[in-house]
Parts: structure tokens; C-alpha cells; sequence
């Protein structure tokens, strides 16, 4: 435990005081958290944090120790930078978390962090890993020999555009690998190889993805928070909770009623070729991310050069769209189908385990699901050990599935098919619930 600097004196700290600081009201706008009973001031320190400003801004005012635990790798080095900020710590007679949380819960998930670590589950398979990147380097290949040895017919046409979308997906789970520090024990190591892998295997920046991805993680399904559902109220209106307060504010900025229709046309195949694909250059270009767009222009020249000289300039940009058009699709359907049909509400700042399980729910296993999902379907034991290698998520399943059972908590399970009807019956549902409270409330 870290001590306040010489000549600091030791503060005690009420949760009533801490959780006023929370980076809201007028200014100053402080903003404190509380890690393993300490107490830190990150006022101006959240504008530097590597991990990005608004999701160690999420737990202003909040306990952070578990997502603390689950998101460093190297937690004796972190803790070193971390001591200018010290401030205090709770006052003796404050529990170590907020009151409201469920005491005898955080516990026990804290007793099975400890005996996953003991496990030896947070380890990597490097193996695993190498195999899984040669399968993807395979499929490119092919992918250019199909096009090179058959021609730009449309049969090997579609047949390259096939497997270079499968590239492209498989890929996407592989940097999803690296940005969350699974593969390698040091942090830098998993940083390096994650701007190869998207940036180079996909044309994407990982500066783009770590700032995304981390608040989904910290906030899963917390409007404001989570970037992920964002589209609400813009495009879609999510959730049970928040579909009423829109309808009964009488906001209406699409026919939401519809919303489990026009899915099909805005969401699986738009996002990436009409929204992403542009989005990830301004987003560089603004942050001035030069090193991240060196690595997606490694991509571009890549394939440019490689495709062009075999279908020319139209053929080889009708291409690209096609492959962006399938990794649309398969991407939009597997992330979505574990969280938008579950519960989805602001912020309650409930404990790591409660906020996890009631933002996400699993697939079933099979050999097809884990390669098909990048062991997304999975998602449960993912965002409660987002460190953990995936290929050790079946070993801790039951283990997670009994500590639900314990403490009363839904542990939900589905058939993939009926994962991806999920996702239109849930937007159905959330769109009449809108049209009810626009109506009548």
C-alpha cells in the first residue's frame, strides 16, 4: 500500500465526500476515486492517463478497485505512478466499498479473482496465439492466389472477397487480443503488436479501439458511458428503461417503431463501410495520432499493391468495399447479440460483477461458435477477467456460473441463432415501449 509523500499528512475520507466528487456540478469539477481503501485525486491526472480520460472519469466518485485489478497487467508499476495523486484514504469506520453494493458479493467475486490468478488462468498460450495468426496470414494469401491463378472472374472474384472478409473479421478478434494485454505478460509487448495486428493486418488505429473499447468494458450498457450505444437516441432507442424517458420526453429523432427493420439497413452492413472507414482517418488526423496512421497506411499500400495490378483500379476499390461490406455484417451481429438485448440504463455504479453480468450474456460453446465469435461468445467471463487469454474462458465458466447461482444472479446462455434473433426482438420491444410512452404518456 502506498503512504502519502513526506510532509503530506494522512486525510480520512467519507464516501458521502468522495462520491461529490465525481467530475460533475460547476466548477472546480474534482474528481476522486478510491482504490483498495485509498483515496486519489485525478483532477488534472485524467487527461494523461494512458488508458484514456473518460474511462478512468467513469468511476470519479466510485470505488475503482476491481476495475483497477482487471485492467492492469503490472499493478506494483502502476501503483508507483499512481502515488502523487494519493490524497488520504477511507476513514476508519467506512466500509471499503460504497454502502449500497452488495458486501457479501464483492467478496466473493474478489475470492474468485484471487483463486483464478492462483489457477494460473490469466497465463497465455502463446502457441494458441502464433496458430491463430498463421490461419489468418493463410487465408490473405489465398485470398490473392485465388484472384492471381483464376482470374477476376466473378466466381474467384467473390470466393477472394469471402476469404479476405474472414481475414478481416478473424483479425479484428486477434487485435482484440492484444489490446486487451492478453498474450504477451508485459504491457508495451501486447501494445506493439497490437498496432501491427489492426493496424497494419487491418488498416484501423489502435488509439482509435483502446479509446472505445476500455469504456465499454468500465460502463458496459451505461448510456453516457459506453460508447457502444451511442446510437441511442440518434438512430435506434435502446433499452426498456431509456425507451420510455425518450417517448414520454416526446423525442422522436427516427420512427423507432421501426427500428427492428431499418436495423438491417443501417446497422450489420453500414457500420463499418459507411461510418468506421472514414471515421478512423478524422479520428487520427484530429488526435494527431501520426504513428497509428503510419501503421494503417502500411495496410492500404499493401493491398493496393497487391490487388491492383490484377484488377485495375475499379475492380480492386469494388473490393474493398465488398470485404468491408462482410466484415460489417459479421462484426455487428456477434458484438451485438450479447449486449444491446440485455438491460441498459444510466450509470447505477452497482459492483463490478452485477454491472458485468446484467450488461452481457454468453453463446453456447462449439468448436464452429469460439472460432466463428473470437470466443465473443464467451462474453460474460471476458468482460469479468478482460485480461484473461480466451482460450482459458471455458475453465472458469462454471466457476462464474456458480457464484451466480449463489447470489440469485441470472447467468444467461443461448443457441447463436437465437443470440442474433435476440438482438431484433430486443429492438422491437424497446421501439414499441417508445411508441407507447410518445403516445399516451
Amino acid at each position: 500500500m502506498e503512504e502519502p509523500e513526506p510532509g503530506r499528512g494522512l486525510r480520512f475520507f467519507t464516501w458521502e465526500e468522495i462520491g461529490q466528487r465525481n467530475g460533475g456540478g460547476p466548477p472546480p469539477q474534482e474528481r476522486w476515486l478510491v482504490i483498495e481503501r485509498k483515496v486519489y485525486d485525478i483532477s488534472r491526472f485524467y487527461r494523461r492517463h494512458p488508458g484514456g480520460a473518460r474511462v478512468i472519469s467513469h468511476y470519479a466518485g466510485q470505488d475503482a478497485t476491481d476495475p483497477f485489478i482487471a485492467f492492469h497487467l503490472d499493478k506494483t508499476l502502476v501503483r508507483k505512478y499512481m502515488r502523487p495523486l494519493l490524497i488520504g484514504e477511507l476513514a476508519p469506520d467506512q466500509p471499503s466499498f460504497e454502502p449500497s453494493k452488495n458486501k457479501k458479493l464483492v467478496e466473493d467475486f474478489r475470492e474468485l479473482r484471487a483463486a483464478v490468478e492462483k489457477m494460473g488462468l490469466l497465463n497465455p498460450n502463446r502457441t494458441f496465439f502464433i496458430l491463430y495468426l498463421c490461419h489468418i496470414l493463410v487465408l490473405d494469401v489465398a485470398a490473392w492466389l485465388t484472384i492471381w491463378y483464376f482470374g477476376a472472374s466473378t466466381v474467384p472474384f467473390l470466393f477472394s472477397a469471402v476469404l479476405l472478409g474472414t481475414v478481416q473479421t478473424q483479425a479484428g478478434w486477434l487485435q482484440h487480443d492484444f489490446g486487451h494485454l492478453s498474450v504477451f505478460s508485459k504491457s508495451r509487448w501486447n501494445h506493439w503488436v497490437h498496432k501491427f495486428v489492426i493496424g497494419h493486418l487491418k488498416g484501423a488505429p489502435a488509439s482509435w479501439w483502446n479509446h472505445l473499447h476500455f469504456q465499454h468494458h468500465a460502463k458496459p450498457n451505461c448510456f453516457q458511458k459506453d460508447p457502444d450505444i451511442k446510437m441511442h437516441p440518434s438512430f435506434f432507442a435502446l433499452g426498456r428503461i431509456l425507451s420510455v424517458e425518450l417517448g414520454v420526453q416526446k423525442k422522436k429523432f427516427m420512427p423507432y417503431n421501426h427500428q427492428h427493420k431499418y436495423f438491417f439497413f443501417i446497422g450489420p452492413p453500414a457500420l463499418v463501410p459507411l461510418y468506421f472507414q472514414w471515421y478512423i482517418f478524422y479520428f487520427v488526423v484530429q488526435r494527431k495520432q501520426w504513428v497509428d496512421l503510419a501503421w494503417m497506411m502500411t495496410f492500404y499500400i499493401r493491398f493496393f499493391l497487391t490487388y491492383l495490378p490484377l484488377l485495375g483500379v475499379t475492380g480492386i476499390l469494388g473490393l474493398h468495399l465488398l470485404v468491408r461490406f462482410i466484415e460489417s455484417n459479421w462484426f455487428v451481429w456477434v458484438t451485438q447479440m450479447n449486449h444491446i438485448p440485455m438491460h441498459i440504463d444510466y450509470d447505477k455504479n452497482m459492483d463490478w460483477f452485477s454491472t458485468q453480468l446484467q450488461a452481457t450474456c454468453n453463446v453456447h460453446q462449439s468448436l464452429f461458435n469460439d472460432w466463428f465469435s473470437g470466443h465473443l461468445n464467451f462474453q460474460i467471463e471476458h468482460h469479468l477477467f478482460p485480461t484473461m487469454p480466451r482460450h482459458n474462458y471455458w475453465k472458469v465458466a462454471p466457476l462464474v456460473k456458480s457464484l451466480c447461482a449463489k447470489h440469485g444472479i441470472e447467468y444467461q446462455c443461448k443457441p447463436l441463432l437465437t443470440a442474433f434473433a435476440d438482438i431484433v426482438h430486443s429492438l422491437k420491444d424497446s421501439g414499441e415501449l417508445w411508441l407507447d410512452a410518445y403516445l399516451h404518456k
